[in-house]
């Protein structure tokens, strides 16, 4: 006679938890590569249900109808809010939409710390030291990374500028902040007194708005990264409030990557992280020209026809993305493109740079919508290793990615930024709307260049006429 053998409901979800870090860390590593993307991305959204499945299984929820209709009712309404926003939002809007998603996530990991430790008092309970603690660090992080990724939204949907906001004493006034914050601390954690979490939170809050308001636009790829990390942390911290694994180890994931993203996106820019975040990168133009370029110097222009011909009988091409390039809507047309100048026999590869865009990966992102294979896209330094032998480069919608002021211009904001070497190709196009600057707000020499030919207008009717005029070479 054999005895069943029973598995506490606990044990079973601690291992299918265990199953879903697993998916957490493969995801990651899909995610790594823009090749398997895709399916990391995949992967990731399974393991995440597959743990949202499992908690409704916790007694809280098993035992209590009101927490599981609330719970159930949360579930619904989210995904009311965010499906047609996801699917709906347009490729210059994802920074926006990441910005925001980060920052409830952000907001939702400070107020899990807070209910739980309201909880505990309202059951007669004083919390160790430790609980405390792990409540402090989740609200201060959390609410910190909530009102910052507003104003990064804010920025970045340009309803204020998007240029760096300073004023007198600024620099004081955040280290007040910082130190009151760090005092209230102190005294939380040794009085146990439960009004200071929420001075905490309002000061948490303020220091946000501080710490984001003086970052100017072209930094703001970093900042979502970092901010992103700060999520994954506040997470972390509420993990260990609710002594959930899961949480722990997904909040400690995200936290690190966030940050390791955020340390190579500040090399790509040949800036260190403290640089990006207290320097008010942007606060001063230092080159000429200002909105409408330099009126003294004149630059080459071009039609679309003489320069689908150059194309069309163009060796080796490499087309480089920026955001004018989301900004137009014109991914599938330079696809058309590149699919037309393949069909003559030209080599056709993409050049991408780390920060082109408004978040990490924008341009990826944006050339996966139209399909673009994996295998024509280059990293800067693969690029920049062919530039030289390459008969033309193609900049559509890039500007600061590709000035040559990072390597010539000692004290322009940009020195020393790695850029996408394209003055080193044998001829230039430039598509661009107008002389405007880019975010940096500095004139690009790469304009005036002898090699230079301007194409001004709207990227994607510029690109469908070039489509036309290499199909007619």
């Amino acid at each position: 006679m054999t005895t069943a053998v029973t598995v506490p409901l606990a044990t079973v979800r601690d291992l299918v938890y265990l199953l879903a870090i697993a998916g957490f860390i493969l995801a990651l590593k899909g995610l790594g590569s823009p090749r398997f993307a895709r399916r990391g991305n995949q992967l990731g959204a399974a393991a995440a249900l597959l743990a949202v499945a499992m908690t409704f299984t916790l007694p809280t929820l098993r035992h209590s109808g009101k927490n599981l209709v609330l719970a159930l009712i949360a579930m619904v309404l989210g995904a009311i809010v965010a499906v047609p926003v996801a699917r709906m939002v347009k490729m210059t809007a994802m920074p926006q939409l990441v910005a925001i998603f980060n920052g409830v996530g952000g907001g939702a990991a400070a107020l899990i710390s807070i209910i739980e430790l309201l909880h505990l008092h309202s059951m007669g309970q004083k919390p160790a030291v430790y609980v405390t603690a792990e409540v402090l660090l989740g609200v201060l992080i959390g609410s910190v990374s909530f009102s910052g990724s507003a104003i990064a939204f804010v920025k970045l949907q340009e309803l204020i500028t998007g240029r760096p906001i300073t004023y007198p004493g600024q620099q004081v006034i955040n280290a007040l902040v910082g130190v009151a914050i760090g005092a209230l601390l102190i005294v939380a954690l040794v009085t146990g007194n439960i009004a200071f979490v929420f001075v905490i939170l309002g000061l948490a809050l303020v220091l946000g708005l501080i710490f984001v308001l003086p970052i100017g636009g072209a930094d703001v790829p970093v900042l979502i990264s970092l901010l992103n990390s700060f999520t994954g942390l506040a997470v972390a911290a509420s993990g260990f409030v609710l002594d959930n694994n899961l949480l722990i180890v997904a909040g400690t994931l995200v936290g690190a990557s966030g940050i390791i993203l955020t340390r190579l996106m500040s090399s790509a820019m040949g800036r260190s992280l403290p640089n990006i975040l207290f320097s008010a990168f942007g606060a001063v133009i230092t080159a000429t020209g200002g909105e409408a370029g330099d009126a003294s110097r004149s630059v080459r222009t071009g039609n679309a026809e003489d320069v689908g011909v150059l194309l069309a009988y163009a060796r080796k091409v490499v087309i480089i993305p920026g955001y004018g390039l989301a900004a137009a809507q014109a991914q599938h047309t330079v696809r058309e493109l590149a699919d037309a100048l393949m069909a003559k026999g030209v080599d056709v590869s993409y050049a991408i740079h780390p920060v082109a865009g408004r978040m990490p990966g924008h341009m990826n992102v944006l050339l996966a919508e139209a399909n673009v294979p994996y295998d024509e896209l280059e990293e800067m330094d693969e690029a920049n290793a062919e530039m030289s032998t390459t008969d033309v480069a193609l900049v559509v919608g890039a500007n600061d990615t590709v000035n040559p002021a990072a390597h010539t211009t000692p004290g322009s904001p940009i020195y020393g930024m790695p850029i996408i070497n394209a003055d080193e190709a044998q001829n230039i196009i430039f598509l661009k709307r107008s002389m405007r600057p880019g975010f940096a707000g500095i004139d690009n020499e790469l304009l005036y260049n002898s090699k230079t030919t301007m194409l001004f207008g709207d990227a994607k009717d510029t690109l469908q006429k070039l489509v036309a005029a290499v199909a007619d070479a």
